[in-house]
C-alpha cells in the first residue's frame, strides 16, 4: 500500500497530458514503422549524451552506419553539441519522441525511465500493450537489490551487466527469462582504457538520496525535510567540505579536490560551503563525469555506482557511509556486494576516519593498496575495449 501511495504522489500533470500525446502519435507511428521497420531509438537522461547510450550510439554511427538509429535528447542541453552531427537526433519528450518510441523496433536506454514519459510507458510496457523490444544498457554496475528493476516491473528484453558477480546476482534474483540478462560490459568502459591521471586530483562524488531529491510522505520518516540544509546528507557532506584536517592535508601535499554531487543533487550544490580554496565545486553542465573519473587519482564516495568505473581502472578510493541504515530503508536494499568484504577501499562511517584514510593515502602518493587492487581485478574479468561491440551484437540478436 505504501509503495502504491508513493507512485500516486509522484504522478504529475505532465504524465496525464502525455497520455493524450501518446494517443495522437499512434497513426504517424504506424506509418513510420512501415517505412523504417528496423529503426533503433537510443537515449539516456533527457539532458545527457555522456553515458552508455551515447557510447553505443557513437559506436553504431562509426562502425555500423547501415543501422537505422536515432538519438533522443533535450536540444537545449549542453550535451546536444556532442551528438548533433553524429546522426539523426530528435527532441526528448516531445511529440516526435512519442512517434519514434512507438515505431522503433528496439528501444535502448541507460535509464529505466529513459522514455518520452516514464509513467505512461510503464503502463504500456509492463502490461504488454507495447510489443517492441527494449534493451537496458544501465547507468552503472548494480550492487544493491532494486525490486523496480525486476522483470515483473520492467519486461526488458535485454538487461546488460558490467561485472560478473553483478550478472550472477541479477540472473538469479531479478526473475528475467533465460538469456535476457547478459554480461557484456558497460559500453562506456571502452573509454576507460586511455586515461592519464592528474596525480594531485581527488574526486568526491556523493550519490543521491531519493527521499530528498524527490520527496514523498515517506521522506518525513527518514529526515528533517523542513529544508535541505537540515538533512543529514547536507550536514555530513558540508562538514566534510569544511574539515580543517582535510584542508590541511590538501595544502600540505599539494592536492586539489573536485566536489561533484550526483546529478539529482546538483540543484543543491550552491548550499554547500568549503574551508579550502583547493576544493572545486563542479557543475554537471561544465564538467564531464567520465573525464573526471579518468583524470582523478583518488575517489571519495558514499554509495555512488561510479566507484565501479573507478575500480575498473584499478584506482584507489575511500567510502564515506554515514547513513547506511537510512539509505537501505529509503532507497536501495542490500544486494550481493558487502562493502567491507568486497569494496575497493576502506569503509568509513565517521568523518575522522575519512580524514585519517585521506592522510594515509596522501602520504603514499595516492597509490592503491594491493588488497584492493586484487579485488578490482577479480571483479572485472572482462576487461577490454569491445564492450560497445558486444552490446551492439547482443541487441541485434534479440
Amino acid at each position: 500500500m505504501g509503495n502504491l501511495r508513493e507512485k500516486f504522489e509522484r504522478v504529475k500533470i505532465q504524465d496525464i497530458l502525455s497520455a493524450f500525446t501518446f494517443l495522437s502519435a499512434i497513426p504517424e507511428a504506424i506509418y513510420l514503422k512501415k517505412k523504417r521497420p528496423d529503426m533503433w531509438l537510443i537515449c539516456e537522461d533527457k539532458n545527457e549524451a555522456r553515458d552508455n547510450g551515447y557510447w553505443l550510439y557513437k559506436y553504431i554511427r562509426s562502425e555500423h552506419p547501415e543501422q537505422d538509429c536515432v538519438y533522443a535528447i533535450n536540444k537545449e542541453s549542453v550535451d546536444y553539441k556532442k551528438i548533433q552531427n553524429l546522426g539523426e537526433v530528435i527532441q526528448y519528450g516531445g511529440y516526435k519522441h512519442w512517434v519514434y518510441y512507438l515505431a522503433a523496433s528496439k528501444n535502448i536506454s541507460s535509464q529505466k525511465g529513459g522514455k518520452p514519459n516514464a509513467a505512461v510507458c510503464y503502463v504500456l510496457e509492463v502490461f504488454g500493450i507495447l510489443k517492441n523490444k527494449r534493451a537496458f544498457l544501465q547507468h552503472g554496475v548494480i550492487c544493491s537489490d532494486m525490486p523496480w528493476c525486476y522483470y515483473e516491473n520492467t519486461k526488458m528484453r535485454l538487461f546488460v551487466c558490467g561485472a560478473k558477480k553483478e550478472y550472477d546476482f541479477i540472473k538469479d534474483t531479478y526473475g528475467y527469462p533465460e538469456g535476457y540478462v547478459k554480461y557484456l560490459g558497460l559500453t562506456r568502459f571502452d573509454g576507460l582504457h586511455d586515461f592519464k591521471v592528474k596525480q594531485n586530483q581527488i574526486l568526491v562524488m556523493p550519490s543521491w538520496r531519493e527521499w530528498i531529491a524527490d520527496p514523498t510522505s515517506k521522506s518525513l520518516t527518514l529526515d528533517d525535510m523542513s529544508s535541505f540544509t537540515n538533512t543529514e546528507y547536507y550536514q555530513k557532506w558540508n562538514a566534510f567540505l569544511n574539515s580543517s584536517s582535510i584542508a590541511e592535508t590538501l595544502e600540505k601535499y599539494d592536492l586539489k579536490m573536485v566536489f561533484y554531487p550526483h546529478r539529482n543533487m546538483q540543484k543543491y550544490i550552491t548550499e554547500f560551503s568549503k574551508a579550502s580554496e583547493r576544493i572545486i565545486f563542479a557543475d554537471w553542465k561544465q564538467y564531464d563525469v567520465q573525464t573526471l573519473l579518468k583524470e582523478s587519482a583518488l575517489l571519495i564516495t558514499d554509495l555512488s555506482s561510479i566507484f565501479m568505473d573507478f575500480g575498473y581502472m584499478r584506482k584507489p578510493m575511500i567510502y564515506y557511509q554515514f547513513d547506511m541504515e537510512k539509505f537501505r530503508k529509503g532507497q536501495y536494499q542490500e544486494g550481493y556486494f558487502e562493502y567491507s568484504r568486497d569494496g575497493f577501499g576502506p569503509v568509513c562511517t565517521k568523518l575522522c576516519q575519512v580524514e585519517e584514510n585521506l592522510l594515509k593515502y596522501a602520504m603514499n602518493d595516492l597509490k592503491i593498496e594491493e588488497e584492493y587492487r586484487k579485488r578490482e581485478e577479480e571483479f572485472f574479468p572482462l576487461w577490454d575495449t569491445d564492450n560497445c561491440k558486444r552490446n551492439y551484437e547482443a541487441i541485434k540478436e534479440i
